[in-house]
């Protein structure tokens, strides 16, 4: 018992330690979590939340079930969970970043199974190969506050509840079942929600719902009975879904992530329309400057100049003939976007010194806190992220 309880000691601190400790404050959500290990005569699972940051101020919200107990699959959990984090931060869509990791599962079980065989161990297959990530479930959204548009996708995993903010009405959205990870099968595929601001989404793992003490159907009743109180606050939900659904001993770790949605108002995003013209870049850089005056933030004119004639430059000369959109996002930080019909992939290099280009992104790169693009079927957007000036 002394080993079994240091054993059990040792994962749950591990566990503790890989899961979140803060989520972060973002302008798009509000959110709350909880996780309830199982008790000692199982041990610990490997079960995961995340909420996390992407550009233009979307949120990126996962949730997922590592299958067994123990150690193996603590680490387990913070392999995927870092994985997760890598991929979400390449703005990928649901499915995409689904097929992504499901990728990465299946090479390290072959990686696994390779090593197998050459100790002689085990049959060499890859799931034969011990890795716990085989089989596991995923649910990954993508929340929009500009839009309030919701992209998720599902590997395996239970959908997600979602509360109407106005009636209170519970609903589970009919997302299509992709499979659990590395196991292959159909493709995976993304579902879009339009969520009105103050909508509830409930993520959890199937530990909630599947307690001895009830069946799966019960224990949904329950949720849906607690979430119907939409209105209250999110730690408090979080405590009676909880106290609900696992009032006792549990034998499969349990997670929960309760996110509010929100919706950036009309005066914190100005959008634009210009032409595939080199005479488009002059207008863009005086709407720019006559927003930013709107908005207060006339230290930032010079330097967000500069960024949207750099890339409404290259859109221009580079894009495939259609329109040019120029975005400009005021949150926690200032975001401009120029989005284009063309797909090539810009590249960051360093001009040398007889060369007539290529120093348009590298003076974006130093000007910015960060950039990046995002690809979708219409075309890719160039997004870039400056601080706003504090008060002195």
């Amino acid at each position: 018992m002394l080993v079994i309880t240091r054993e059990h000691t040792a994962t749950l601190r591990l566990q503790r330690g890989l899961l979140p400790h803060h989520l972060p404050s973002l302008t798009g959500v509000e959110a709350a979590s909880r996780y309830v290990p199982a008790d000692s005569r199982t041990g610990v699972g490997g079960d995961w939340f995340d909420v996390i940051p992407l550009s233009s101020s979307r949120v990126g919200l996962v949730v997922g079930d590592v299958r067994g107990h123990g150690l193996r699959a603590a680490a387990t959990m913070g392999r995927l969970r870092t994985s997760v984090r890598v991929l979400a931060r390449l703005d990928l869509a649901p499915d995409e970043l689904l097929a992504r990791l499901d990728d990465v599962v299946g090479r390290t079980a072959e990686e696994r199974a390779a090593e197998e065989r050459a100790y002689g161990r085990g049959e060499g297959t890859p799931r034969a190969g011990g890795d716990e990530a085989l089989g596991v479930t995923c649910l990954y959204a993508v929340y929009d506050p500009v839009s309030g548009r919701c992209s998720m996708a599902r590997a395996g995993h239970s959908p997600p509840a979602v509360v109407d903010p106005a009636h209170g009405a519970v609903s589970r959205p009919d997302l299509p079942e992709g499979p659990p990870l590395g196991l292959g099968g159909a493709p995976f595929q993304s579902m879009e929600l339009q969520l009105p601001a103050g909508s509830l989404l409930a993520l959890f793992t199937d530990g909630l719902v599947q307690a001895p003490d009830h069946d799966t159907e019960t224990a949904l009743d329950l949720l849906t009975g607690v979430l119907t109180e939409c209105r209250s606050p999110l730690e408090e939900l979080c405590d009676r879904t909880v106290a609900e659904l696992l009032p006792g001993p549990v034998d499969d770790d349990a997670a929960l992530l309760l996110v509010r949605t929100r919706m950036l108002g009309e005066h914190e995003v100005a959008v634009w329309e210009v032409d595939a013209d080199p005479a488009s870049v002059a207008r863009a850089r005086s709407v720019t400057t006559r927003q930013l005056g709107e908005w207060g933030l006339e230290d930032l004119s010079f330097t967000t100049e500069l960024i949207v004639s750099e890339l409404v430059t290259n859109a221009v000369r580079y894009a495939s003939g259609g329109p040019v959109h120029i975005r400009l996002i005021r949150d926690r930080s200032l975001v401009c976007e120029v989005a284009d019909t063309g797909h090539t992939s810009p590249h960051l290099r360093h001009a040398a010194a007889d060369d007539e280009g290529g120093r348009g992104l590298f003076i974006v790169a130093q000007l910015t806190q960060r950039w990046g693009t995002r690809y979708a079927a219409g075309g890719k957007t160039i997004w870039t992220e400056q601080p706003l000036p504090t008060a002195e």
